[in-house]
């Protein structure tokens, strides 16, 4: 019997890119396939749905299926645990990439009563990077996937509880303990806890990304820049800091960086500007909007074309980029807490010297966090020291509980 799910969609349905991108985050193996483009398979959505053309259509390996089903379907589905063991714990961690889980190692270590939530896939965007070569101690390189699930099994070894496809609506004090509450309506309570929800990079939205995001798409060039050495030439969507650093960074292993940015100048500092121009290997494309993306027609999936707009002429471009690098920008996932915890310009949250938020007993470390660097070393390093500032916290809670 085939081991994959295998999901039938087709490429304009919103339903079934939300259901692809719920099990890519999950790190569910699935098939896809379109029925637009393979017509043949519309006989198993027909056969699946009486004769209806319903889709998503979602068959597993046991032979069930689930029509246009929630995210939490599908993890009930899948197995995903959503419902911790208590709902009182030493420390409740929102968040499940490097920072949480290296703080939950720490914490369970002490034997403090540990518990993860999650709302997407363990192990944070780590986890959904195709290779990471710049994590200390694989000098070879090692799987983002590979790397994440070592760190789950890791702290699961400690005894750390996990949920996951679950997200956290709003933490409020509640006495001496903080009261959280999940998206299913369950309420868990913490002396502590800690937010490292990290961020997310923004999109174009244009059609064709969904599909290719890893597959000539992509959002760090540390990360995924190495791979495209000796390609002729990468893109680079974003003149802003980022960008440009970028830009910079990926010159190394390609013969031509192309800088696509939407506005009529470049917005990053002067002297990175000054950098990229005189640069023989970087051009710089003002004016220009993407429109599409568009896979290779061999059937690899991979990335064939980007389609830009001139948004003053009004034509349409067609480049042939090896790889596209997107940095139009971050958007940290701090929506539930506003209003709550003191957050910066941009929405990221502000923490002292030892990474507490202006809600007392809440910390926050990683991406998240104002003035993080956003880099997995960084993040591991964090929730590290996360967990050596929150254990003074907690000593001293229970020293005041004791004289009460």
């Amino acid at each position: 019997m085939d081991e994959k799910i295998k999901v039938y969609g087709a490429s304009w349905c919103g339903d079934c890119k939300r259901a692809k991108r719920f099990l890519g985050d999950q790190r569910i193996a699935f098939e896809w396939h379109d029925v637009e483009q393979e017509p043949q398979y519309l006989e198993i959505v027909h056969e699946r749905n009486d004769g209806k053309n319903v889709i998503p259509t979602i068959v597993f390996p046991d032979g069930t299926h689930l029509s246009e089903p929630s995210n939490e379907e599908i993890a009930n589905k899948v197995g995903l645990e959503r419902t911790a063991m208590m709902h009182v714990y030493d420390l409740i961690l929102v968040g499940g990439g490097p920072a949480a889980l290296t703080t939950s190692i720490y914490a369970a270590r002490e034997n403090l009563s540990t518990l993860i939530i999650d709302s997407k896939g363990l192990g944070g965007q780590a986890g959904v990077t195709e290779r990471l070569d710049n994590y200390p101690g694989f000098p070879e390189g090692i799987g983002g996937a590979e790397l994440a699930e070592r760190i789950v099994q890791q702290a699961r070894r400690y005894g750390v509880e996990m949920l996951q496809a679950l997200s956290v609506e709003a933490i409020e004090a509640d006495g001496d303990r903080l009261e959280l509450v999940t998206a299913n309506g369950d309420h868990y309570h913490a002396r502590a806890v800690l937010v490292a929800t990290g961020s997310s990079y923004r999109r174009t939205g244009a059609p064709g990304e969904e599909d290719l995001i890893g597959a000539g798409i992509h959002f760090c060039a540390t990360c995924d820049g190495p791979f495209y050495r000796g390609a002729s030439e990468l893109m680079v969507l974003g003149g802003g800091n980022s960008g440009l650093e970028e830009g910079l960074f990926l010159t190394q292993f390609v013969d031509r960086v192309t800088i696509v940015e939407r506005g009529d100048r470049l917005a990053g500092n002067k002297l990175l500007q000054d950098k990229v121009r005189m640069h023989p290997k970087m051009q710089v494309l003002l004016n220009r909007q993407v429109k599409e993306f568009r896979p290779k027609g061999d059937g690899s999936g991979k990335l064939g074309a980007v389609i830009v707009e001139n948004r003053e002429t009004g034509e349409a471009e067609e480049h042939h980029p090896a790889g596209c690098f997107v940095f139009i920008g971050l958007d940290p996932n701090t929506g539930f807490l506003k209003g709550r915890v003191d957050l910066d310009d941009r929405g990221f949250i502000a923490t002292d010297q030892a990474f507490m938020t202006s809600m007392p007993g809440v910390f926050a470390a990683g991406d998240v966090r104002s003035g993080s660097t956003k880099q997995l070393a960084s993040a591991v390093g964090e929730g590290a020291a996360a967990a050596i500032a929150i254990r003074p916290f907690l000593e001293k809670q229970l020293e005041m509980a004791g004289t009460r």
